[in-house]
């Protein structure tokens, strides 16, 4: 883990364990932390919070449409296409009711490439719910130190998938975060 990393980890961890996954500590949302290395003026930071803020509302809401406009249209994750995270989605909201998740941005970077804004967002967070079949609180997926690579699109932020070219075969214990 890079830097603060595991210190945000450990205090996002520490949090879920110490009050639920359900406390207003835990739900803090979307949060860039006070020492995030930002190169993006402030407007960009406020829009790019705004998508996942956005994308939060639609995942409590149980909304995929809203959420999917998260999503680039050119989305292309590991070989997961825009379709692919859709069915992810559908059947997280199948399985799971009281969906939160937790957001801790410690770098945004922007640059043009190619005539267009990007943006890679370094996160760590979580995604919880309970189990419609278990009723038990349930960790749906979590990350640490992940890059969300984002376009300006018809002009808001959208997760566009990964730079470069994935492996032909994940590491062992890794697999691609095509949710957030």
């Amino acid at each position: 883990m890079r830097g603060g990393g595991l210190a945000l980890w450990m205090l996002l961890v520490s949090t879920v364990l110490a009050y639920g996954p359900s406390s207003p500590l835990a739900l803090a949302k979307v949060q860039v932390v006070l020492d995030a290395q930002i190169t993006a003026d402030e407007k960009t930071v406020s829009e790019i919070v705004a998508a996942f803020d956005q994308a939060e509302s639609a995942v409590q809401a149980r909304d995929v449409d809203t959420l999917m406009t998260l999503y680039s249209k050119r989305y292309n994750y590991h070989r997961l296409r825009k379709s692919d995270a859709r069915r992810l989605w559908e059947e997280i909201f199948e399985y799971h009711r009281q969906l939160h998740s937790t957001h801790l941005f410690t770098r945004i970077v922007t640059a043009e490439s190619g005539g267009e804004l990007r943006a890679e967002v370094t996160c760590t967070g979580a995604l919880w719910g309970i189990g419609t079949e278990s009723g038990q609180k349930v960790t749906i997926d979590s990350w640490s130190d992940e890059v969300h690579y984002l376009v300006k699109e018809d002009g808001k932020w959208r997760i566009i998938g990964n730079a470069g070219v994935a492996p032909e075969t994940p590491r062992f214990g890794h697999a691609p975060h095509p949710l957030f």
